[in-house]
């Protein structure tokens, strides 16, 4: 499978959303919107690593749509670049106030808009050598993990799934979240595959001040 990251860009002109199809097809996935409903439907499904957000939208604007992502524990994390024909300070800074990681204005280049999106996905994938919660620890360096200071022995799913939780402490994750990023699917495994190795995982920190709660109907939570 491709290891290319996934853009969602969302804009009400149709032009500008072929625009973005047909340039960032060849270094991303990148799939398009019109509003905030198709956004958000779209992020439900499968959360994406950057969106492009247009200032001027029929029904909520850019603005409220930054300010719903930020609001919510499961987008908060996705960089958001701003994209409006209003190229003003003041919007610009009004954008960044807002949350926006970054912001482009209309007309722009296509290697610009690349080297933006480049940019911004580098500093949010940037990830400290040592990340500690609890008495559990993750050196990126070395690729263990540390249960009070004794490496942990765990399958390579297993790995990824406790780094995963580490990195994303007291936040409500879907079981869709784990299976796209763990596994690189999107509901394409049966539930009880992630059930099983989320049990193996537990018993395997049992002694851990750290516990993966389960949140019914919707995925895990990690405390």
């Amino acid at each position: 499978m491709e290891n290319k990251k996934l853009i969602y860009a969302v804009d009400d002109d149709s032009s500008i959303r072929e625009l973005y199809s047909c340039a960032l097809e060849t270094d991303f996935i990148c799939e398009t919107f019109v509003n905030e409903e198709e956004l958000f439907i779209a992020l439900k499904k499968k959360k994406c690593d950057l969106i492009l957000l247009d200032l001027m939208l029929e029904g909520k604007d850019g603005y409220d749509i930054l300010n719903e992502l930020k609001a919510n524990g499961f987008y908060k994390d996705i960089p958001v670049i701003m994209v409006s024909a209003k190229g003003s300070e003041v919007n610009k800074v009004k954008g960044l106030n807002y949350g926006a990681d970054d912001y482009i204005s209309k007309p722009f280049g296509v290697m610009e808009l690349v080297a933006r999106i480049n940019a911004n996905l580098r500093k949010t994938h940037q990830i400290p050598a040592l990340i500690s919660f609890k008495d559990l620890e993750f050196n990126s360096e070395l690729h263990e993990i540390l249960l009070n200071k004794t490496k942990l022995i765990l399958t390579l799913k297993e790995f990824n799934l406790l780094k995963y939780f580490i990195l994303n402490p007291n936040k409500v994750i879907s079981k869709e979240e784990l299976f796209t990023t763990i596994w690189g699917e999107d509901n394409s495994l049966e539930t009880r595959t992630l059930d099983i190795h989320i049990n193996t995982l537990r018993s395997k920190i049992k002694n851990s001040e750290c516990k993966i709660e389960t949140i019914r109907g919707i995925g895990y939570i990690f405390k």
